[in-house]
């Protein structure tokens, strides 16, 4: 493929890429597929001579499309959203198209730069604390990570390291095997697993913190284990504390943590993957009160601030932690491109009135609920997560859930909350409006009809 060719082809494929999204609602939002279905379709090797570029749109279609769960479609209620726009998907081509290996300031140092540039005005955008934001003389700064999986871990071998130069300050004789062998880490019992895979990476204990009836971390339940830890000869070090749970969209008590983990010397990290997004409108940031006594702080603009995959944004306090913990991988794309087009064309205030549609849909979604005595709210509705059952046995949900999944209709995944199966409805796609939460809940309360039905005879 020459320029000439690429000029024709890229403008073919902007039509394709807008065509399938505007016309996504059309298709079948889950696959109905068997694991293994592609094999098949596709030959065993790669061709020998070169195939036509006709023939691999046509394949598109034919091999990758089935088997694609449309994240992006209105009808896409799992997870959590997977961010979206036009103006990053512009940018990451251009991206593509510089294909810089940004490992260091020479290397590019537009890519170094503008990242920088990006995490403080992303930064200012959430009414970070000063000491989060790098400026020119800063000791803190922001980063950009694959995910926040990626973030955790990274805060915790900072803080790792940390501990045990404070330990061997103290006492110079103890190796750092011995030291190591008795440090403890926390997180929730709400907390996503990738906090677990962190500890086992950085081989350290990990002890899971009970929440309350709202499945949030309070002060007294990590005291309480703080203090036996230490009683019994540990050294706990690193909490990591979670804004927006994954099952739930709970929320930590960080004016309590906060001040717990300053006075033990323990690095207080801050996982707020989805809920972060929410925190540029004003009438949501005192879900982030508490900011200043953490040491880190990450969340996943790749997930609701409309920048595509991979954006996860990650702020220290002092660079100086994580100098050695900048990122896993040596080289790194030029991300920042997504976020510097996504905040110019669309201003903080298209931001914020994109965050508060979604959460007005979860609203409506949840009055809809309400208003159906067959069903419960199984949690508090802050954001764009609706918990919901029907009152029932978790086996009838179970079904609920199979059926809905079978039907392609619509696509929700479960959690479990105090030992019941829950069904999470998330506010997705950038394009969702009212009358696809109206939809949605209609095939719902049908398909909850016919199971009913069946169960009474």
């Amino acid at each position: 493929m020459d320029a000439a060719e690429f000029r024709r082809r890229g403008k073919e494929m902007v039509d394709y890429v807008a065509d399938y999204l505007e016309n996504i609602e059309k298709r079948p939002v889950y696959p109905d597929l068997e694991p293994g279905y592609l094999r098949s379709l596709i030959p065993n090797e790669a061709p020998l001579e070169p195939e036509s570029y006709e023939d691999i749109i046509k394949d598109v279609e034919r091999v990758i499309m089935p088997g694609v769960t449309h994240w992006h479609s209105p009808y896409f209620f799992a997870y959590f959203p997977a961010a979206s726009s036009y103006p990053a998907m512009v940018a990451d081509m251009l991206c593509g198209a510089i294909g810089c290996i940004g490992f260091s300031w020479a290397a590019s140092p537009a890519c170094t730069e503008l990242e920088t540039v990006m995490l403080d005005w992303l930064g200012k955008m959430l009414q970070l604390p000063e000491c989060f934001i790098a400026g020119t003389h800063g000791r803190g700064g922001g980063v950009i990570q694959g995910t926040a999986s990626e973030a955790t871990l990274i805060s915790l071998l900072a803080a790792r390291c940390k501990a045990v130069r404070r330990v061997q300050t103290i006492n110079a004789k103890k190796s750092e095997s011995e030291i190591l062998s008795k440090l403890v880490a926390y997180t929730s019992d709400q907390a996503h697993s990738s906090v677990e895979r962190a500890a086992l990476i950085g081989a350290v204990m990990m002890r899971k913190v009970p929440t309350d009836n709202r499945y949030a971390v309070r002060k007294e339940m990590l005291k309480k284990m703080v203090e036996e830890d230490k009683a019994a000869g540990l050294i706990p070090f690193y909490f990591c504390a979670t804004l927006g749970t994954t099952p739930s969209c709970a929320f930590d008590h960080l004016t309590e943590l906060g001040p717990l983990c300053n006075e033990e010397n323990m690095w207080m990290h801050i996982d707020a993957a989805y809920a972060g997004s929410a925190f540029i409108c004003p009438e949501f940031r005192p879900l982030l009160n508490g900011v200043e006594f953490a040491d880190s702080f990450n969340f996943n603009p790749h997930k609701w601030l409309l920048v595509n995959f991979d954006c996860s944004a990650m702020w220290v306090k002092e660079r100086a932690d994580i100098i050695g913990h900048w990122q896993i991988p040596l080289g790194r794309r030029f991300r920042s491109l997504k976020m510097w087009f996504v905040f110019r064309m669309y201003g903080l205030k298209g931001l914020q009135a994109h965050i508060r549609k979604q959460v007005a849909l979860a609203k409506e979604f949840e009055s809809l609920v309400r208003a159906d005595k067959r069903f419960e709210i199984c949690a508090e509705v802050v954001l764009g997560l609706v918990c919901f059952r029907l009152k029932g046995s978790n086996e009838l949900n179970q079904e609920l859930l199979k059926r809905i999944t079978k039907s392609r209709e619509i696509h929700l995944v479960p959690c479990q909350l105090s030992g019941r199966f829950v069904l999470r409805f998330a506010i997705c796609a950038r394009t969702t409006e009212s009358h696809h939460i109206q939809q949605a809940w209609q095939h719902i309360t049908q398909l909850t009809f016919e199971l009913l039905q069946e169960a009474s005879h």
